[in-house]
């Protein structure tokens, strides 16, 4: 099997249930302040890491941290990784600015990101 290399995982997204609390506290954790404070997500970069902030799980009801592995043709991998026995929970969408993302399933259920930066 060919299979395309990812550029690692670059991205954490965490559910939190009190943004400003949690604000805080990674901010401390990470000794940075936030790079995005919306209502909607709050985004910190940290030793070329992105640690996010999701307020209640987000539309797609996030219950438990998501690491994205950073890929550079998503459908690609999402071809390959299903045709292993992953399972698609969100199609690959646009978030924002030509990024776009999926989440998959591992045959045990765990829940893994795909994100492809344009």
């Amino acid at each position: 099997m060919t299979s395309t290399p990812t550029q690692g995982v670059r991205t954490l997204l965490h559910p939190v249930s009190d943004l400003e609390a949690a604000k805080a506290m990674y901010s401390a954790l990470l000794g940075v302040p936030p790079q995005t404070d919306s209502p909607y997500y709050v985004g910190f970069e940290a030793a070329g890491q992105q640690v996010g902030l999701v307020p209640g799980g987000g539309p797609q009801g996030m219950t438990s941290p998501v690491a994205y592995w950073h890929v550079a043709d998503i459908e690609a991998k999402l071809a390959e990784v299903t045709a292993a026995g992953a399972t698609v929970r969100e199609p690959a969408h646009d978030v924002g600015g030509g990024r776009l993302v999926a989440t998959i399933a591992d045959p045990d259920g765990n829940v893994l990101g795909l994100l492809q930066d344009r």
